[in-house]
């Protein structure tokens, strides 16, 4: 029985483990081109030159999405498995093949099923101390133009201005953030002709809305 079990569990071809170790051999000599020796992580100098070495600028989107995809857990820090956990599934062993990843990476981020993921996830990340609940309006204002602009565009331009006029909130929560895309996503804009304030909207939806509709001229 034991000599039978250990034949069934090596059923993959010796060629293709084989290979599958070389990758992943390759994927981490290229984590140790980034990470710190005393850490062992990259960090954010380390993700710095990542970023140079990709041709992107580190305040861009994809960075963003690369951090979602290897399920990073604290800014500017990259662990080993993380690293794995994410060029595994990317197939990318390389800085070449990272960059040819990135279109791919960025239809599947932008999938509703998948943005659904990444939004909080993106406010999340961005909490830069442990128990820390919200982020303050500018990084907000930042956040909602790198991930929400591209598939809503003059909402975020609006909901910007208002955040900036504004003077009652100074730090955005987790449930107004995500109440910023369901008004994305369900409200007729400019119109707001569905807009219902006792549909349980976070009450900054309400006074923005109110602010629009003040300001339509």
């Amino acid at each position: 029985m034991r000599r039978s079990s250990k034949k069934s569990s090596s059923s993959a071809p010796a060629g293709q483990t084989k290979a599958v170790s070389k990758e992943v051999e390759r994927i981490d000599q290229l984590f140790y081109t980034y990470a710190d020796s005393s850490s062992g992580m990259v960090d954010p100098e380390g993700i710095e030159t990542l970023c140079s070495h990709l041709e992107v600028p580190h305040t861009d989107v994809r960075i963003l999405m690369l951090a979602w995809k290897m399920g990073c857990e604290k800014q500017g820090y990259i662990t080993l498995d993380e690293w794995r956990s994410g060029l595994k599934t990317l197939r990318a062993d390389s800085i070449s093949k990272l960059k040819k990843a990135f279109p791919e990476m960025v239809q599947e981020v932008t999938r509703p099923s998948n943005f659904q993921d990444f939004y909080p996830f993106a406010f999340r990340y961005c909490l830069t101390e442990d128990k820390k609940k919200c982020i303050e309006i500018p990084v907000a204002c930042e956040l909602l133009n790198l991930v929400l602009s591209l598939q809503f565009r003059p909402q975020v331009d609006k909901l910007m201005d208002y955040l900036k006029y504004q003077n009652d909130y100074k730090v955005i929560n987790m449930d107004q953030w995500m109440g910023f895309l369901r008004f994305c996503n369900e409200i007729i804009f400019p119109s707001l002709d569905n807009y219902d304030p006792d549909q349980a909207w976070p009450l900054i939806l309400d006074n923005f809305v109110e602010w629009l509709r003040a300001n339509k001229n």
